[in-house]
C-alpha cells in the first residue's frame, strides 16, 4: 500500500529566511563593535611609543591612521567609544610616572579625565568624517581637544600634546612657524592623510573606482604638512644675534628618590653649593672656561634664604667663589604668609636684587584643590600641607649683559608661560626643574622634549637645570648640545648663542591655536547641516 504523506504530516522544516542567513551571530556582531576600540587602543599606544625617551617620532603617522580607521564613517556614539580608548592607550601608559610614588590612584583619575577629552574628538571625528576634506576638519578637531586640555579642569594639564613628541621628527620647524598647534595639526593632518592613502590603495587593488578628488585630497593631506615642514626649515637657526654668553647649569643632585628627597632640604642645598664650589675650583685651575651666569634648579633650595641666616650664608659663599650671579630656586613665605615657588638672582656684590614667582602651579603638588573633598577621600591630601600662590608677571632677569626668561618645570608645558618670557625680551630661557619625585620614569625625558619644542618654536637657546637629572644645554635649532645623567651631581658649562629675533609663531601667539579651533566648529557645523538635510529629505520622501 502507498502512503501519501500530506503536508502536515510532513515534519516542519527550518528553513532560515534570506535575511535571516544575511544576519551575523550575537557573538560576531559584538566582536564587530569591538574591533574598532580594540584598534583606537593599540593606535593610542602606538602614539605613545612614539614619545620621548624614544626617538620613533614617525609613528605617530600610523596611530593617527589607525584612528582614523576606528572612526571614520561611524555613528558619533561608536567615536565616543573609539576616542577614549584611544585616550587610555596613550595616556595610561605616557603618565604612569604621576603614580610613582602616590600610588595607581592620581594617576588613573587623571587618566580617566584626560581621555574623556580624547573621546570627544572622536565622537566629533566620527561626525565630520563624511564632509569633504575630512581630514582638515577632523585634524583640527584633534587641535581644539588639546587646547581644551591644555585650560580645564584646574588650568589645565597640556602634557601629551601631540607636538611635544616631534623634538626629532622632520615636522620640528613648523614649532617656529604656528607653535605647538601649528606642529600638532600637521602631524595629525599627515597621519589621516596616511589612512585615506591606504585605503584608496586596496580600494584600487579591488577593482572599486577612485574619484580623482578624493586621491588629490589624500596626496594634499599626506604630503603637506612635510613640504610645509621643508619650506620651514629657513625659520630654524642657532646664529648669535646679540653675542654669545658662557653659561653653568648646576646639578647638586638630591639625598634620596621619593616624595621625601625634601626631607633633607639642607642636604639638597649644599649639594648645590658644592657643587658651585667645585666648578670655581675647575675654573682655577683652567679646566673649565668661567661662566657668566650661573643657573641653579627649582627648590635647590626649598630653605628660605630670606628667613634663614644659615641658607643665605651657604648660598653667598657659593655666589663669591664663582663671581658671577646665580638664579636660585627656593622656596619663599612671604611677609604677608603666602608661600612661593620662586627663582631668586643672587648677584655677587648686591645679593638678591630680582625674583620671579612661579604662575603655573601644579594642581595636587603645589595646591590642592577641592581640599575639603580630596581630605575627605584621601589621606594623600596631607602632603600638600599649604597651598603655593601664583605670581602674576613674567621673569626675565638681567645676568651679565643677558636677558634669561624664566619658565620654572611644569610651566614649560604651556604656551604662554614661555612665549610671554620671549616677547618680554628674554635672549635665552632656563627651564629650572625638580624632577626628584618622580625616580627613574620616563617623565624628565618628556619634559626635556618639551624644551627641545620650545627652543625651535621662539628661536632661543633653553638651558634646564634639574636637582637630579636629566639637566641639559639645548640650541635654539632644538639640539641638545650637551646633557647629564640622572641622580648624579653634574655641572654642564656651555657657550650660548643670544637671539633677539621673533619667530612667526612667537609673533602671532594664539591667534594660530584659535583658527584651527575656529575650523574645528565649521567642521562641525557642516556635519550638523548635512545631518539635518539628510533628516528632512527622508522625511519628504
Amino acid at each position: 500500500m502507498t502512503v501519501i504523506a500530506t503536508p502536515t504530516d510532513e515534519p516542519e522544516r527550518l528553513t532560515p529566511k534570506p535575511a535571516d542567513r544575511a544576519r551575523p551571530s550575537l557573538t560576531r556582531r559584538v566582536a564587530l563593535r569591538l574591533v574598532p576600540a580594540v584598534v583606537a587602543a593599540l593606535s593610542g599606544v602606538l602614539l605613545y611609543v612614539s614619545f620621548p625617551p624614544r626617538t620613533l617620532w614617525w609613528l605617530a603617522l600610523p596611530a593617527f591612521a589607525g584612528f582614523a580607521w576606528s572612526v571614520r564613517g561611524r555613528s558619533w556614539k561608536a567615536g565616543l567609544g573609539s576616542g577614549y580608548a584611544f585616550g587610555l592607550g596613550f595616556l595610561l601608559p605616557l603618565l604612569v610616572w604621576t603614580g610613582v610614588e602616590v600610588g595607581p590612584g592620581p594617576w588613573l583619575a587623571l587618566v580617566a579625565i584626560e581621555a574623556a577629552f580624547v573621546a570627544l574628538v572622536g565622537a566629533a571625528a566620527a561626525a565630520v568624517s563624511r564632509l569633504p576634506a575630512w581630514p582638515v576638519w577632523a585634524a583640527a578637531l584633534w587641535i581644539a581637544g588639546e587646547a581644551a586640555r591644555a585650560r580645564v579642569p584646574f588650568n589645565g594639564f597640556p602634557w601629551g600634546k601631540v607636538a611635544f613628541g616631534q623634538a626629532d621628527g622632520a615636522f620640528l620647524p613648523l614649532a617656529a612657524l604656528g607653535g605647538t598647534p601649528v606642529l600638532g595639526f600637521a602631524v595629525v593632518l599627515c597621519g589621516y592623510g596616511l589612512y585615506e592613502a591606504v585605503s584608496l590603495a586596496v580600494a584600487a587593488r579591488r577593482g572599486t573606482a577612485v574619484r580623482r578628488v578624493t586621491a588629490a585630497g589624500a596626496a594634499v593631506a599626506l604630503a603637506l604638512p612635510l613640504l610645509a615642514a621643508l619650506a620651514a626649515r629657513p625659520l630654524v637657526s642657532s646664529a648669535a644675534e646679540d653675542g654669545t654668553t658662557t653659561i653653568a647649569a648646576i646639578q647638586g643632585n638630591v639625598p634620596r628618590l621619593g616624595l621625601d628627597f625634601n626631607a633633607q632640604r639642607r642636604a639638597v642645598l649644599d649639594n648645590h653649593v658644592k657643587e658651585t664650589e667645585r666648578l670655581a675650583a675647575e675654573v682655577a685651575r683652567g679646566r673649565v672656561a668661567q661662566p657668566d651666569l650661573v643657573l641653579w634648579p627649582e627648590n635647590s633650595s626649598d630653605i628660605d634664604p630670606f628667613r634663614n641666616e644659615d641658607a643665605r650664608e651657604v648660598i653667598e659663599r657659593a655666589v663669591a667663589a664663582i663671581g658671577v650671579p646665580i638664579a636660585v630656586g627656593g622656596v619663599v613665605t612671604t611677609e604677608d604668609d603666602r608661600l612661593l615657588n620662586q627663582q631668586i638672582l643672587w648677584d655677587p656684590q648686591k645679593g638678591p636684587v630680582d625674583t620671579y614667582d612661579k604662575r603655573q602651579i601644579q594642581p595636587f603638588g603645589e595646591y590642592l584643590p577641592l581640599r575639603s573633598i580630596v581630605s575627605a577621600v584621601s589621606s594623600d591630601a596631607g602632603m600638600v600641607r599649604k597651598d603655593f600662590s601664583r605670581g602674576s608677571e613674567p621673569g626675565v632677569f638681567t645676568m651679565a649683559g643677558a636677558r634669561v626668561g624664566i619658565a620654572t618645570c611644569y610651566e614649560a608645558a604651556f604656551d604662554w608661560a614661555v612665549r610671554d618670557t620671549v616677547t618680554e625680551g628674554a635672549q635665552l630661557l632656563s627651564v629650572p626643574s625638580n624632577n626628584a619625585t618622580f625616580g627613574r620614569s620616563e617623565m624628565t625625558y618628556q619634559q626635556l622634549a618639551m624644551s627641545r619644542v620650545r627652543a625651535v618654536e621662539h628661536s632661543r637657546t633653553v638651558v634646564v637645570p634639574v636637582t637630579s637629572g636629566v639637566s641639559a644645554v639645548i640650541m635654539p635649532d632644538g639640539r641638545v648640545a650637551d646633557r647629564t645623567g640622572m641622580f648624579t651631581p653634574d655641572t654642564l658649562v656651555a657657550e650660548v648663542p643670544l637671539r633677539s629675533s621673533s619667530t612667526p609663531a612667537t609673533r602671532l601667539g594664539v591667534a594660530p591655536e584659535v583658527l584651527l579651533v575656529l575650523v574645528a566648529a565649521g567642521g562641525l557645523g557642516g556635519a550638523a547641516a548635512v545631518r539635518l538635510r539628510t533628516r528632512r529629505e527622508s522625511t519628504t520622501g
